[in-house]
């Protein structure tokens, strides 16, 4: 028995590995930017750190992250090619929240059997959302884990790179008490709370994937693959448009919980829920599930994907931007003077759809 065949036999097929790395070759050199090296393959990706000769104090931004259960609705569907915006956005978004764009990415997936056209389709999502972000893909890497994993699960992860000039770095330092908060709206859950939404919905409520949902106007599985909104651009736009002190990328946590990181010690946020209206998923989550206003606030971002604090004099000229970029953007709240660590109070109620 040649060693190949040993290991196929082991459950390991190195041949449909090689052919998923020539199906993703074309997704990703599109992403390629001028400062990528070479090819897709090697054992290390290149990039040509003397771009940031143009900086005064280059700083380097990095991130990892994973998609999370939302995967499982992927291989449940048999859509693949969505996830890739979760997995992105969930990275590329976490640097430019500090003022960085995002350079690179590197990315992970494990699964049980490689199915080519299924990995490729995996990294077609990838690559087009490195592509939305501005990103290189640079280099990843696919397991193959027979016995650990099902033949048809797969999990992913990855990291990014990004760079700021050391004196726009974005953070608490220059939060004051009078900014003004602003919200971006998500595209959905984005890639967040979903060990929450499929306990509710497809475990306790016994909802099907297939199930048309009037509220959504699609069927329950096509409103929970909703991609991600990648951001990137979109900050970078915005921060060079208006004064911009602190940004929160609206993650696992909920709103209060990532909006506090970035406000200081003696500073606290006041929103108001009855300046947005959450989607309707987060509303059939919260009423099929019975789940209380703090526990579905403090899982999901309700509407809410990015919040940007900025002085009161920019918030016209934000508002704005976003409006020319096609994102929905208004003011949340603002921040006051307080005592202690740094707090996130949500006030009213929100309006009903």
């Amino acid at each position: 028995m040649t060693e190949q065949s040993a290991y196929a036999a082991a459950g390991v097929d190195i041949e449909a590995g090689d052919r998923a790395v020539e199906l993703m070759k074309a997704h990703v050199a599109r992403t390629h930017r001028p400062e990528v090296l070479g090819g897709l393959g090697g054992f290390a990706g290149f990039f040509d750190a003397s771009a940031f000769k143009n900086y005064a104090h280059p700083v380097l931004a990095t991130s990892t992250d994973g998609v999370g259960t939302k995967v499982a609705i992927a291989q449940a569907m048999d859509v693949h090619d969505t996830v890739g915006f979760d997995l992105i956005g969930m990275l590329v978004d976490d640097l430019v929240v500090v003022g960085a764009e995002p350079l690179f990415v590197t990315d992970y997936i494990a699964c049980g059997r490689v199915v080519p056209e299924r990995i490729a389709a995996i990294v077609q999502g990838i690559a087009a959302a490195c592509e939305a972000a501005g990103a290189a893909l640079l280099g990843g890497e696919t397991a193959e884990h027979p016995g650990l994993l099902g033949a048809d699960e797969y999990d992913m992860a990855g990291a990014t790179t990004g760079v700021v000039e050391a004196d726009r770095i974005l953070g608490p330092d220059r939060v004051r008490p009078g900014d003004v908060v602003v919200g971006l709206a998500s595209s959905g859950l984005h890639s967040n709370g979903y060990s929450l939404v499929r306990h509710v919905l497809l475990n306790r409520a016994g909802w099907r994937l297939d199930r048309d949902v009037p509220e959504f106007g699609r069927t329950l599985g096509e409103e929970l693959l909703t991609p991600t909104r990648v951001y990137a651009r979109d900050i970078l736009a915005l921060i060079d448009a208006a004064e911009v002190h602190a940004i929160s990328h609206i993650t696992g946590g909920g709103l209060a919980n990532n909006l506090a990181r970035v406000l200081p010690d003696g500073v606290a946020a006041i929103l108001q829920r009855p300046s947005w209206t959450p989607g309707p998923v987060f509303q059939v989550v919260q009423a099929v599930g019975e789940v209380s206003q703090a526990d579905i606030e403090a899982t999901l971002n309700m509407g809410v994907g990015m919040a940007l604090v900025a002085p009161p004099e920019s918030v016209d000229a934000l508002l704005g931007a976003s409006q020319a970029r096609g994102l929905d953007a208004w003011v949340l709240g603002e921040t006051v003077a307080s005592s202690g660590a740094a707090t996130v109070e949500l006030t009213g109620a929100h309006p009903r759809t």
